[in-house]
């Protein structure tokens, strides 16, 4: 008896139309049946927001041959809600993928982005669930050099699941060196946001967000350190954000 295709729902953050989400088509395609809700305009850094003050709109869109899409006109994780709830009618893939992503998702980066929200939702779901993210911003990124990792390692997660309420984190150097994989932490960093102030034509001041990274964690087991050294980074995420090792010391409070 023929062994039945996995099914796989591919979001992301970046818009239906991304680059990004055409690879990672592609390579779950070699993989599965693929069905695809992404939204329908860019929703990069829109963490777990979901959208309750206004309708949302899901629409079958034809982009691709033999894959079953749709554009959601809400954020990366409405896009997860609906596929469970109105495409899958509640019978859930057997994967969940989001990206590629157009830019790192790697250190504290994993709390803002819309990528990995979608797949955190897909865990939340009991979906074995993966956030791709790729080092560069722009429109004609390559994504060729990550598809072998993107096929290995959806295959493993297929084969072998995840321990539940895990999901995978990973994030590929740009070029076409990579080494190789390395499992990681996260790396202790954040962001110091700057406010640049402009001016609109009628001389109002309007703000535009900018920054830098402050990483403050030298340890060589980290997503930081190896995407420097040219390493696939796979960080296994978990959505309890729970400080397990707080509960003692608070119990010693008198309260």
């Amino acid at each position: 008896m023929k062994k039945q295709q996995p099914t796989i729902l591919v979001v992301n953050d970046d818009g239906i139309t991304a680059p990004g989400i055409k690879a990672l088509i592609e390579a779950m395609q070699q993989l599965g049946r693929v069905v695809v809700v992404a939204p329908d305009s860019p929703q990069s850094g829109m963490g777990h927001a979901i959208t309750i003050g206004k309708p949302l709109r899901l629409d079958a869109v034809d982009l691709y041959k033999d894959v079953e899409m749709y554009k959601c006109s809400g954020t990366p994780v409405d896009c997860v809600k609906l596929a469970v709830n109105r495409v899958f009618k509640g019978q859930k893939p057997d994967l969940c993928v989001s990206g590629i992503n157009h830019g790192l998702n790697n250190s504290i980066n994993v709390l803002y982005s819309g990528t990995m929200s979608a797949a955190v939702e897909g865990a939340i779901e009991s979906i074995p669930s993966i956030g791709f993210s790729l080092d560069d911003y722009t429109q004609q990124a390559d994504f060729a050099p990550c598809i072998p990792y993107v096929k290995k390692i959806a295959t493993q997660v297929l084969n072998q699941g995840l321990p539940a309420g895990t999901l995978l984190n990973v994030n590929f150097p740009k070029g076409d060196a990579l080494k190789g994989i390395k499992i990681c932490r996260q790396a202790q960093g954040k962001w110091a946001e700057e406010f640049d102030e402009r001016l609109d034509p009628y001389q109002r001041p309007y703000y535009w967000l900018t920054g830098l990274f402050q990483l403050n964690d030298q340890g060589e087991d980290t997503d930081v350190w190896a995407l420097d050294n040219n390493y696939v980074s796979v960080v296994p995420v978990q959505f309890d954000m729970t400080a397990h090792h707080a509960i003692a010391a608070l119990n010693n409070w008198k309260f």
